[in-house]
């Protein structure tokens, strides 16, 4: 079973999506992108909501066009559930459900037995959501549309969920198409990630991949690469190498060329501190630290620089270096975890496959 989109565009006053060539096997595709890219625009279209301004989308070989989206095979489920307010969640999930066991089954899964015998419009919202999870899947669509289905779920529930969700969705053998703004989310849920912005498909790879190897700023900066640099392929005595604000960093140097201005960027986490002189050592002065509850973030700007770059530290890693406010310290970004964008910001699009 294979989604197609093929060259679908939609324009909305002055925002055009598309135009957005995308396979989905069965596999789940998380669409990650910042709010107004497009992603439920794309979500809307497959489900056969709105018409495209031009391509087609197709299901297992056979065209959309044209059909309602009661007769496509697919199923899209919307943030804020769309349940029937005067059911009960068992009726909700009744509705799709071919069988009560179907009914008892779900519940456990997403755990809502609890609720049930409740009216739908008496849930909070991450019960609906739920809910409205637990009919999708009763349905056994063909293929399986979620727009942030999570959203609405407080942490705890969400990380749980996000856990659970990652081998149910893959046991479907259909097509899913995760859309999410969160990018912890989209990489524990997606088997390849898609990255929009602006009505555009920047970057369609697996998630590891799109990580390590943003193919534009956007895509670096919206994925957590937030070390994003401006520099200068230059050559040295050990081959090409890389001029930050007058440093000579050695990194992986592709296609691009001795005099050739780059982005490039390394993700907080690969930066370390340095005992002693390794490669690409730098010297400099923390600014800022900061505890997200998993790992601090410590911002450092190089000697005679204004450009901070930021480190991400394990609790026990912080602990054991001692570090203060204002400490001077010495970082490394390892060569291999640098990453060369290009003054063009790289391909848009690693080619799309389906599994």
């Amino acid at each position: 079973m294979t989604l197609v989109i093929d060259g679908v565009r939609k324009s909305h006053g002055a925002f055009e999506l598309g135009p957005i060539d995308l396979a989905v096997g069965e596999e789940v595709l998380s669409v990650l992108g910042p709010s107004g890219c497009g992603k439920t625009t794309l979500l809307s279209a497959v489900a056969g909501l709105i018409d495209p301004d031009a391509g087609t989308v197709s299901l297992d070989g056979l065209d959309l066009t044209g059909r309602p989206p009661e007769k496509r095979g697919t199923v899209l489920v919307f943030q804020d559930g769309a349940l029937f307010p005067h059911m009960t969640a068992r009726e909700n999930v009744a509705y799709a459900a071919d069988a009560d066991q179907r009914v008892a089954e779900l519940a456990a899964t997403l755990e809502i037995e609890g609720v049930l015998d409740q009216k739908a419009d008496t849930l909070s919202g991450g019960e609906r959501q739920r809910v409205a999870l637990a009919r999708s899947l009763a349905a056994d669509p063909a293929a399986l549309l979620l727009d942030e289905p999570l959203a609405n779920l407080d942490a705890p529930i969400k990380r749980r969920l996000r856990d659970e969700l990652r081998p149910l969705l893959s046991s479907l053998d259909v097509p899913v198409v995760y859309v999410t703004h969160d990018q912890r989310e989209a990489t524990a849920i997606g088997d390849r990630l898609a990255v929009i912005a602006d009505g555009e498909l920047l970057q369609l790879d697996t998630p590891a991949e799109v990580f390590a190897h943003p193919a534009t700023p956007f895509v670096a900066s919206f994925t957590g690469s937030v070390n994003l640099f401006s520099g200068q392929v230059v050559e040295t005595e050990t081959g090409p190498a890389l001029d930050w604000n007058g440093r000579e960093l050695d990194a992986a140097i592709g296609g691009e060329h001795v005099g050739d201005d780059v982005r490039f960027c390394i993700r907080p986490e690969y930066v370390t501190l340095a005992d002693d002189e390794t490669e690409n050592a730098l010297a400099g002065t923390i600014t800022r630290r900061v505890f997200e509850g998993d790992g601090h973030l410590l911002d450092v700007v190089p000697d005679g620089d204004d450009e901070a770059v930021r480190l991400a530290l394990s609790p026990p890693a912080y602990e054991r270096a001692e570090l203060d406010a204002r400490d001077r310290v010495r970082l490394t970004l390892p060569a291999d975890a640098i990453h060369v964008i290009g003054n063009d910001g790289g391909p848009h699009e690693t080619p799309s496959r389906s599994r």
